[in-house]
């Protein structure tokens, strides 16, 4: 393998990894909720997305203000992205609250590869490779498995069971939650393709989308303020999962597919399910924890790097890496001269950067 191809290889491998580490930071997120009991779902959604994208904004700060000509002329991308992270968190934790942590997670998780898969076939024209195929079977096996196990077991009496149509609705939630998961993905990918820096690009996002959610903060995070517990709680969920996860995310989105980062992610449904087994005392089935093998040998497929498909494109044509953002505090010098042309063999090459605005800036 030549020396691109195997800086290629690294950077791939390094982003998938950010990617990865964010989804386990964001499946503790329905544990650590459930330290707050008398905070509703729509205050635990607004403090963590929120703030978080408030926090992504301020560090991301000197980046929108250079690169505001051209996030004005994504305006639209940016509108719709800031109105899917604003609607995410109520629907997610909602759907938690109403079906129960593994299922709300599951359902929420689970179905954003496929709304992502969707969105960037209708309207970028990419085509779903036989590798993705495989690794989304697999993966969307493995939810299908954690929902029913879960399922099963709330359908017992007892203290954690629960009625029919609170589960139905949570489902519904948990599908609203996945297809707007997929709607900022794609916005977020879509500016960075066009020539944004990652830091750029998601501050600008999830920051408008921050400030969607104060009104909803301030009309119901009264309960996150009655105890250090509670506050706590909050704190974690600002600056942990959603400020810091998606600081991985946005990195990683930056140099593979919408659709390849949102499958990675279902490795958290993963998570949020051990975790709500070992620390919160739901119980998971056999079937549970197979579907928890199925979502391993998803992520497996997707993330081992074919070496047949290393060699074609180290041998193919080179074109610009999306810009990094030099705020994020990412060392660059390896990723500099690596070909953005890799995806993990999923859905079509990723956008090239409109110009070279941000190579004469010194990107």
């Amino acid at each position: 393998m030549s020396r691109t191809a195997g800086r290629t290889t690294a950077s791939v491998g390094v982003a998938s990894t950010c990617v990865l580490l964010a989804s386990v930071l964001w499946g503790t997120t329905g544990t650590a909720a459930t330290f707050a009991p008398d905070v509703g779902p729509l205050a635990v959604g607004a403090v963590a997305m929120g703030l978080g994208g408030l926090l992504q904004a301020l560090l991301a700060a000197r980046s929108i203000r250079r690169e505001a000509p051209l996030l004005h002329a994504q305006r639209g991308v940016v509108l719709l992205g800031a109105l899917a992270v604003a609607a995410y968190p109520p629907a997610f934790y909602s759907s938690m609250h109403l079906a129960g942590v593994t299922t709300g997670t599951v359902v929420s998780i689970g179905s954003a590869p496929l709304a992502s898969a969707l969105i960037e076939r209708v309207v970028d024209g990419h085509r779903l490779t036989p590798r993705w195929i495989m690794g989304a079977v697999l993966g969307l096996s493995g939810t299908v498995l954690l929902c029913v196990a879960e399922a099963t077991v709330g359908a017992h009496s007892g203290p954690g069971a629960r009625s029919a149509g609170s589960t139905v609705l949570g489902v519904a939630l948990g599908l609203t939650a996945g297809l707007t998961y997929a709607l900022y993905s794609w916005a977020a990918h879509r500016l960075i393709g066009r020539g944004l820096t990652s830091g750029a690009a998601m501050g600008t996002v999830f920051g408008i989308g921050g400030l969607l959610l104060v009104p909803v903060l301030l009309a119901t995070g009264a309960p996150l303020l009655d105890s250090w517990s509670a506050a706590a709680v909050g704190a974690y969920m600002a600056l942990v999962p959603m400020f810091l996860g998606y600081v991985l995310f946005g990195w990683g989105l930056a140099r593979v597919q919408a659709s390849t980062a949102t499958t990675l992610t279902l490795l958290e449904p993963a998570v949020a399910a051990v975790l709500a087994v070992l620390v919160v005392g739901e119980r998971l089935p056999r079937a549970g924890w197979a579907g928890v093998a199925l979502i391993v040998g998803c992520l497996a497929v997707l993330t081992v790097p074919s070496r047949g498909s290393a060699g074609r494109r180290a041998a193919g044509p080179r074109r610009p890496l999306p810009p990094v953002d030099e705020d994020s505090g990412v060392d660059e010098d390896v990723d500099r001269h690596v070909d953005a042309d890799v995806d993990l063999d999923v859905p079509g090459p990723c956008p090239a950067p409109a110009g070279e605005r941000a190579r004469a800036e010194g990107h």
